[in-house]
């Protein structure tokens, strides 16, 4: 008896050490390029360095947000996970000059909802029903993620 409890500790001190070792090895950087990718890309119309310019200028966009960053006036008007979904909102706003951006969001719960809109977006080619669509997640993004 005494034998098999030396022995089951002699095992579980070695375990701890192999563990050790083991993890004190392991690229914690190499570990995060496997991570999912939460790179979006976001659509911005411009900026702004008043409310007013801002507001006359965008009256007849929508759906759109803004972000105050540095006393201006940041107006996005799509949002989307999946490039070709940004191209056809670029392409409902033709006429406009719009600049994509990436950026990194770290909000799981909107993350999955903006997934499942883009598989919205990505089986439509309706054009209302794409900015119907991007309404509900700019609303979402701007309460949770600009707020």
């Amino acid at each position: 008896m005494k034998n098999k409890l030396i022995i089951a500790l002699i095992l579980i001190i070695s375990g701890i050490i192999v563990g050790n070792n083991l993890y004190s090895k392991v690229d914690f950087q190499l570990l995060k390029t496997f991570k999912e990718n939460n790179d979006f890309y976001l659509l911005q119309l411009g900026t702004y360095d008043s409310k007013e310019d801002m507001q006359r200028d965008t009256r007849d966009i929508n759906p759109k947000v803004y972000e105050i960053k540095n006393n201006k006036y940041y107006v996005y008007v799509g949002i989307s996970s999946n490039i070709n979904n940004i191209n056809k909102i670029k392409d409902i706003y033709s006429e406009k000059e719009l600049t994509t951006k990436v950026i990194n969001i770290k909000d799981e719960e909107f993350i999955t909802n903006l997934r499942q809109f883009d598989i919205l977006i990505d089986n439509t080619n309706n054009k209302d029903e794409v900015l119907t669509i991007e309404e509900v997640v700019l609303s979402s993004f701007n309460k949770k993620i600009l707020e």
